[in-house]
């Protein structure tokens, strides 16, 4: 657990109040952590975007779009599967496209890019898996899938 990682409380309120989250880094390789977490976010019940300027898609039988500001709403959770270098310009999108959240995904972590989410209002989780949070949610009694009003 590295020294910036999101407390488990905090992940998962996120992961039970959202209802969309973005895949940014989809890979169409389905041995991929971001193919098998997209697999499972969509398995789960929530409105799953893929993002990936570089694959033409589909992925998981579903489009998939260049940008955030592509996606036909605004998100709740942006997961990002890209490089801790690549992650700036993601979070500067996620800021742009009205998101609620930017996620980071494991031994992924980046202060200055998420100082910048945060100080734009988006909630910032960094160095978690949403598979694997959304797991133990569901292991400690949470709701099965997304919140729903």
């Amino acid at each position: 657990m590295g020294q910036f990682t999101t407390p488990a409380a905090e992940a998962m309120g996120l992961l039970e109040s959202a209802e969309s989250i973005a895949v940014v880094g989809i890979s169409p390789r389905p041995d991929r952590p971001s193919y098998e977490v997209a697999a499972y976010l969509i398995a789960a019940g929530y409105r799953v975007y893929l993002v990936n300027p570089t694959e033409p898609g589909p992925i998981l039988g579903r489009p998939v779009f260049d940008a955030l500001s592509d996606l036909p709403e605004r998100v709740d959770i942006v997961d990002v599967f890209r490089r801790p270098a690549l992650v700036p310009p993601v979070v500067q999108d996620a800021i742009a496209a009205g998101a609620r959240a930017v996620w980071m995904q494991l031994e992924i972590v980046h202060e200055e890019a998420a100082a910048e989410a945060r100080a734009a209002g988006l909630q910032v989780v960094m160095d978690r898996c949403t598979k694997i949070d959304h797991q133990h949610l569901r292991g400690q009694g949470g709701a099965p899938g997304p919140a729903t009003s």
